[in-house]
Protein backbone atom coordinates (compact mmCIF):
# COMPACT_ATOMS: atom_id res chain seq x y z
CA UNK A 1 0.00 0.00 0.00
CA UNK A 2 0.75 3.30 -1.07
CA UNK A 3 0.84 6.01 2.06
CA UNK A 4 0.85 10.05 1.34
CA UNK A 5 2.89 11.86 2.95
CA UNK A 6 3.29 11.00 6.73
CA UNK A 7 2.52 13.76 9.43
CA UNK A 8 4.91 13.71 12.03
CA UNK A 9 4.03 13.71 16.31
CA UNK A 10 6.61 14.21 18.12
CA UNK A 11 5.63 13.59 21.52
CA UNK A 12 8.96 13.97 23.64
CA UNK A 13 7.78 17.74 23.86
CA UNK A 14 4.54 17.78 24.61
CA UNK A 15 2.80 17.34 28.48
CA UNK A 16 2.00 13.63 28.68
CA UNK A 17 -1.61 14.77 29.58
CA UNK A 18 -2.27 16.16 26.36
CA UNK A 19 -0.23 13.26 24.10
CA UNK A 20 -3.13 10.73 23.06
CA UNK A 21 -6.13 13.50 22.81
CA UNK A 22 -3.50 14.94 20.27
CA UNK A 23 -2.49 11.69 18.64
CA UNK A 24 -6.01 10.71 18.35
CA UNK A 25 -7.34 14.19 17.16
CA UNK A 26 -4.60 13.58 14.22
CA UNK A 27 -5.24 10.08 13.22
CA UNK A 28 -9.38 10.63 13.50
CA UNK A 29 -8.37 13.52 10.52
CA UNK A 30 -6.64 10.95 8.84
CA UNK A 31 -8.33 9.74 5.34
CA UNK A 32 -7.66 6.04 4.28
CA UNK A 33 -4.17 5.13 3.36
CA UNK A 34 -2.82 8.42 4.89
CA UNK A 35 -0.39 7.85 8.17
CA UNK A 36 1.00 9.63 11.07
CA UNK A 37 4.38 9.36 12.49
CA UNK A 38 4.90 9.34 16.17
CA UNK A 39 8.51 9.85 17.75
CA UNK A 40 8.59 9.04 21.31
CA UNK A 41 11.28 8.22 23.97
CA UNK A 42 10.19 4.72 24.64
CA UNK A 43 7.92 2.08 23.64
CA UNK A 44 4.69 3.41 22.97
CA UNK A 45 2.46 -0.06 23.97
CA UNK A 46 -0.39 1.64 26.19
CA UNK A 47 -0.87 3.78 23.03
CA UNK A 48 -0.70 0.52 20.61
CA UNK A 49 -3.60 -1.01 23.28
CA UNK A 50 -5.84 1.81 23.37
CA UNK A 51 -5.90 1.95 19.41
CA UNK A 52 -6.82 -1.75 19.23
CA UNK A 53 -9.75 -0.65 21.79
CA UNK A 54 -11.06 2.09 20.20
CA UNK A 55 -10.13 1.76 16.39
CA UNK A 56 -10.13 -2.32 16.05
CA UNK A 57 -9.26 -2.85 12.22
CA UNK A 58 -9.26 0.64 10.84
CA UNK A 59 -5.43 0.86 11.75
CA UNK A 60 -1.86 -0.78 11.19
CA UNK A 61 0.80 -0.13 13.74
CA UNK A 62 4.39 -0.69 11.97
CA UNK A 63 7.97 0.32 14.31
CA UNK A 64 10.22 2.55 11.78
CA UNK A 65 12.73 2.23 14.92
CA UNK A 66 12.28 0.49 18.42
CA UNK A 67 14.90 2.05 20.94
CA UNK A 68 16.79 2.53 23.11
CA UNK A 69 16.49 5.64 22.99
CA UNK A 70 14.18 6.50 20.16
CA UNK A 71 10.94 4.66 18.78
CA UNK A 72 9.00 5.32 16.11
CA UNK A 73 6.23 4.14 14.82
CA UNK A 74 4.11 4.28 11.80
CA UNK A 75 0.60 4.40 12.35
CA UNK A 76 -1.71 4.09 9.38
CA UNK A 77 -5.26 4.38 9.01
CA UNK A 78 -6.77 1.55 6.73
CA UNK A 79 -10.41 1.35 4.86
CA UNK A 80 -13.14 0.62 7.30
CA UNK A 81 -14.29 -2.59 6.84
CA UNK A 82 -17.71 -3.65 4.80
CA UNK A 83 -20.22 -5.21 5.90
CA UNK A 84 -20.76 -9.20 4.34
CA UNK A 85 -22.95 -9.27 1.59
CA UNK A 86 -23.96 -12.53 2.42
CA UNK A 87 -25.74 -11.18 5.90
CA UNK A 88 -29.53 -11.98 6.32
CA UNK A 89 -29.47 -8.78 8.74
CA UNK A 90 -29.88 -5.01 7.08
CA UNK A 91 -27.70 -2.68 9.12
CA UNK A 92 -28.02 -5.08 12.43
CA UNK A 93 -31.56 -4.99 12.21
CA UNK A 94 -32.22 -8.77 11.83
CA UNK A 95 -35.68 -10.12 13.63
CA UNK A 96 -33.79 -13.27 14.42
Amino acid sequence: MLHTQSSVIDVREIAPRERHALIFGRFDTLLPGEALQLVNDHDPQPLHHQFQARSAGAFKWAYLQQGPDLWRVLISKTEPAVASQDSCCSGGACGG
